[in-house]
């Protein structure tokens, strides 16, 4: 069985992730001792800071260390971004070389404000163009939605919800996301790591919560669903 981190920013000097080689190594043996198999690296993509080949060339490169680093800690990468979303959206055909490798997934993180029903309308539009969009770590989200009719809306969309492993570990956001995830509408864990610290590899916690919350049939019921989105 696999264990899949949906989430993390592993590869080094791309975004506010891993600062170079010798972290991504400690990052990916962390994840490996705690059973991770595979991992979806996403770097953060801006796309009113960066263009699409501006940042798959800084990709390429730092997949270049990554990948023999992995390998050493037994790890499978898959390649992908964390895409902000923005307006118009829908209608940026670069943004397609952002999918998850070999997939049509996109991870998408949404603004950190209140989404409106313009908001929905381009969701819809980019599952209307071919993505299977995964909402990243949907947990922080709801705060900022005066409109909960709107955040309704969104989660009620054939898309997929990531929930950040650490939304497990404290009580406000674990009773949320428990509720998502026993409802159907949060589907993939992913750790976001980003260093060994302070946003250190925690795959392995956040599941354990949801072990003894919702159960062996369920831990290994998502985990099939994982395995079947990326193809393995």
């Amino acid at each position: 069985m696999s264990m899949i981190d949906f989430h993390s920013h592993i590869l080094p000097g791309i975004d506010d992730g891993s600062r170079d080689a010798a972290m991504t190594r400690a990052m990916l043996e962390m994840s490996a001792a705690q059973g991770v198999t595979h991992m979806v690296a996403t770097p953060h993509f801006y796309a009113d800071l960066d263009t699409v080949d501006r940042f798959l060339a800084r990709r390429e490169r730092a997949i270049e260390t990554a990948v023999p680093l992995a390998q050493e800690a037994g790890v499978d990468l898959f390649v992908g971004a964390e895409a902000a979303f923005f307006d118009g959206m829908s209608a940026a055909e670069e943004i397609e070389k952002l999918k998850i490798e070999g997939t049509d997934l996109l991870l998408l993180e949404m603004p950190f404000r209140a989404w409106s029903a313009r908001d929905v309308r381009e969701l819809e539009r980019l599952l209307n163009g071919g993505y299977e969009l995964i909402l990243a770590h949907m947990e922080r989200f709801p705060e900022f939605q005066r409109d909960k009719g709107i955040l309704e809306a969104v989660l009620d969309l054939p898309l997929l919800v990531q929930i950040n492993a650490e939304a497990l570990l404290s009580w406000g956001p674990r009773h949320q996301v428990l509720k998502w995830f026993k409802a159907g509408k949060a589907h993939l864990l992913g750790s976001d790591c980003h260093n060994t610290d302070r946003r250190p590899p925690d795959l392995a916690e956040g599941r354990a919560v949801l072990l003894k919350k919702l159960g062996e049939d369920f831990l290994a019921g998502m985990d099939d669903f994982a395995e079947e989105i990326l193809g393995l």
